[in-house]
């Protein structure tokens, strides 16, 4: 068919048209490359200089990572807004949407905003640092982090843990680390008929001779219960936190050689079958 001159008219103008458009948009788009590249470095530079400012006054490497993470945020935001803007967006407009599309998104994301004022709420009260060793939400391990949303642990077996701060602040958290020194009880159980003053004499040297051990306060021996088939011997003693755990298994191995050189039964779990003839 063949074309009409109105048509291609129409179609030249509109592609000067759009010519037109673009040489005049594309400076603006130029521009707003640049900003965007440039803000992406002085944002940086930012954050550089503002994490130099808190090393030089010894804040708490837990709000040095969120004051951080949370500027990074902010700046980002704020370079977004300006890119738009260079580029020919109403700011205001964009702002407008934004807010009536927040509620809606708020809705959605509770959980993160939950998560979120949970990171404030661990923040300023500070139950843990990173660093510190807790057991929380059924996990044992070291904080390698806290974040706006979540904390990372890290268990002994070297396995990491992401709990959602929200959750995380409502629990239970037991810090092993917030005290300087802490008191072990091993419970070891030894026969009716073994020598039972022998055997707290045993534990008392052991305490004594331990050298991740703590004198004062005093290493204490108590006898904790007389069960069904054995006299459980409670050894309390205490060390500085650090050396909790090297205290606690050289005790546990000690007992057993040291028991079993003096011959002190410790017992164990048996059935005794007696088989009656017709």
């Amino acid at each position: 068919m063949k074309q009409s001159p109105a048509s291609f008219n129409d179609f030249e103008a509109f592609l000067n048209k759009f010519i037109d458009k673009t040489i005049s948009f594309l400076p603006n788009l130029i521009g707003a490359i640049i900003l965007f590249v440039v803000g992406i470095w002085v944002c940086r530079i930012i954050r550089k200089f503002v994490k130099r400012i808190m090393i030089s006054r010894s804040v708490d490497t837990t709000i040095q990572n969120f004051v951080n993470e949370l500027l990074r945020w902010i700046l980002y935001i704020i370079l977004f807004l300006t890119v738009i803007q260079k580029i020919g967006v109403p700011v205001s407009s964009f702002l407008g949407a934004l807010a009536a599309a927040g509620v809606a998104v708020g809705l959605a994301l509770q959980g993160s905003l939950s998560n979120f004022a949970g990171g404030i709420m661990l923040l300023i009260l500070k139950p843990f640092r990173i660093g510190d060793s807790i057991e929380t939400k059924g996990h044992i391990g070291n904080v390698e982090r806290i974040g706006m949303f979540y904390t990372t642990i890290i268990k002994f077996g070297n396995e990491q843990v992401m709990i959602p701060n929200g959750p995380l602040f409502s629990d239970n958290i037991v810090n092993y680390s917030r005290t300087k020194k802490r008191r072990d009880k091993i419970i070891v159980g030894i026969g009716y008929g073994s020598d039972l003053k022998k055997a707290k004499e045993i534990l008392y040297t052991l305490a004594k001779e331990c050298p991740t051990a703590l004198q004062d306060p005093i290493p204490i021996v108590y006898v904790e219960e007389l069960a069904d088939s054995s006299v459980n011997l409670s050894l309390r003693v205490w060390s500085n936190t650090e050396n909790y755990w090297d205290t606690h298994f050289y005790l546990v191995e000690q007992m057993k050689l040291s028991f079993d050189k003096e011959n002190i039964e410790i017992p164990f779990p048996q059935t005794d079958v007696h088989i009656i003839p017709n």
